[in-house]
């Protein structure tokens, strides 16, 4: 049983979860629902691995549509008993954004990429779908959003797989581990409304300076 294979597909499921749960409540039919959650679920990986120049392994291995239909069936028959449970959403998007951004940085170090570089294409595998999602649904992107913390944790999981494997540790089991940590903090940081600092008050305060 290929066990990464199937993570894989539980991460992408969710991911279009999400992505069809923002269609519906953005008013589009079933098959909008369906286009923008295989955005959120797959827009990761093909652009990693358009950047690495090979095919997008979501079109390479016609499984990885599979959750997208799924996801959207789901979202078309249960949508009110799937927003009864947007906090358990949110925490399964957690964990597809700690699998990717780890899994994107793996594939990107055994394509040749130097580390830096593959830590980069990781974190971008991790939050590159909810980046395609929320630009087509005409809304702020949440990586964006200054009382959230998205692109931390993926970026903070993605180097910390290269570091490890520039010292030559590697395996599953690092895998997981570094994932199970990125997961943590990203739900740390939902629980406790951590953020990073942004420019607006700086800016706020200075054209009060100024005024």
């Amino acid at each position: 049983m290929d066990w990464g294979l199937l993570l894989d597909l539980a991460g992408t499921f969710f991911f279009a979860v999400s992505g069809s749960l923002l269609a519906a409540r953005r008013g589009f039919d079933v098959v909008g629902s369906l286009l923008l959650g295989s955005l959120t679920g797959l827009g990761g990986g093909v652009m990693r691995d358009l950047v690495l120049g090979v095919p997008p392994v979501a079109f390479a291995e016609p499984v990885h549509m599979l959750p997208p239909v799924a996801a959207a069936v789901l979202v078309f028959f249960l949508m009110p008993g799937v927003e009864r449970f947007a906090r358990v959403l949110l925490v399964f998007d957690a964990g597809g954004l700690a699998l990717f951004c780890t899994t994107g940085t793996t594939v990107a170090l055994a394509a040749g990429m130097n580390p830096f570089s593959a830590a980069l294409l990781g974190r971008l595998t991790g939050i590159g779908g909810g980046l395609l999602r929320d630009v087509v649904a005409n809304r702020v992107p949440q990586v964006f959003n200054p009382r959230d913390l998205y692109a931390v944790p993926a970026l903070l999981g993605a180097a910390l797989i290269s570091g490890l494997w520039v010292i030559d540790v590697t395996g599953p089991l690092t895998l997981m581990v570094v994932a199970g940590m990125v997961f943590a903090f990203r739900i740390a940081s939902l629980r406790l409304h951590w953020h990073v600092p942004h420019a607006s008050r700086h800016s706020a305060r200075t054209g009060s300076e100024n005024a």
